[in-house]
């Protein structure tokens, strides 16, 4: 197969980390020709999408790629297109997938779907599965997320469009700082944000549970806080641990696999945190190298292997 990764910088991406260089290192090693673009690379002449793309080979993490080629192409070129570009979903975001609906349009294939990463919102989504939800409110007003902590007493609020435990924030009834915190977060009552009842069931971890066309890898990696934090992601300072999927995470997952494959989401990634759903993520769903030095399940291997079935003429 050609792949093309639309990803963020080449040398911005941490080679013993990312889900995005594992995935180029299984294509590579399964044969197949591999190519990275940045979004901002994206472009359309005369009805067809099209890319300048950098021809890559990986090695190891102290030099990880070299670019062998770099020139346009058309986006039908590919197998597949697989947009890994990071968030936040902004109008930069939402132009590329634009831009790569138009691909598919022509007859590329596009994975994760460009309409589906513009319909989903990866906080909203938990709402198409309430039984699986803790407490929730979204909202912009300021006095209906009082009321909503005065019901629950111990809060968490996070903005809908940001990642990596960005502007997260667990809030008390007696918090002094609680109206600075909900003006800026919904901006003087203009965006609006969500409110979750906190789970203490995050210091076991908040846990990735990833789903791969459909199918649910069975190992999750728990983001464990550092002491004294709230949040699990590894971007806040999070430890990561590989465990087995436990029954009620595999109830969740196996409930709303088929769900996320028929709005086109080739990959996602759940957050579950004790027994309550958090986040559904498709934009960059990340996990794979910790999962695969604890458990040994190569998840990057599973990726690229289920694009190869995903792509074979029927």
């Amino acid at each position: 197969m050609k792949l093309l990764f639309v990803v963020d910088p080449l040398a911005s991406l941490k080679p013993y980390k990312d889900s995005s260089v594992a995935m180029m290192r299984a294509a590579c090693a399964r044969g197949h020709a591999v190519f990275a673009a940045e979004a901002r690379a994206l472009l359309v002449r005369d009805g067809v999408a099209r890319s300048r793309a950098d021809a890559v080979e990986t090695r190891g993490d102290d030099d990880w790629y070299r670019v062998t080629e770099t020139r346009e192409f058309a986006l039908t070129d590919f197998d597949a297109v697989v947009m890994r570009a990071d968030p936040p979903v902004d109008v930069d975001y939402l132009l590329a997938t634009h831009l790569l609906g138009v691909a598919e349009t022509n007859g590329a294939r596009v994975l994760n779907r460009p309409r589906a990463l513009r319909d989903f919102n990866e906080k909203l989504a938990i709402l198409e599965f309430p039984q699986f939800v803790a407490p929730t409110l979204v909202s912009a007003d300021a006095t209906e997320i009082a009321h909503f902590l005065a019901a629950h007493a111990d809060i968490i609020v996070k903005p809908l469009t940001e990642m990596g435990g960005s502007g997260v924030f667990r809030l008390g009834v007696s918090d002094p700082n609680r109206n600075a915190i909900l003006e800026t977060l919904t901006r003087r009552g203009s965006r609006p944000i969500m409110a979750q009842r906190y789970l203490p069931a995050i210091s076991e971890g908040d846990k990735r549970i990833l789903l791969i066309d459909g199918e649910v890898v069975p190992w999750a990696l728990a983001r464990i806080p550092l002491t004294g934090e709230t949040r699990g992601n590894l971007a806040a300072g999070g430890t990561a641990r590989a465990q087995p999927l436990s029954e009620r995470d595999r109830e969740i997952a196996e409930t709303i696999a088929p769900w996320v494959r028929s709005q086109g989401i080739f990959l996602a990634g759940l957050d579950v945190i004790g027994d309550c759903l958090t986040e559904i993520n498709v934009t960059s769903p990340t996990g794979f190298q910790e999962i695969t030095a604890q458990s040994g399940h190569d998840v990057a291997d599973q990726f690229i292997a289920a694009i190869e079935r995903a792509t074979r003429p029927e």
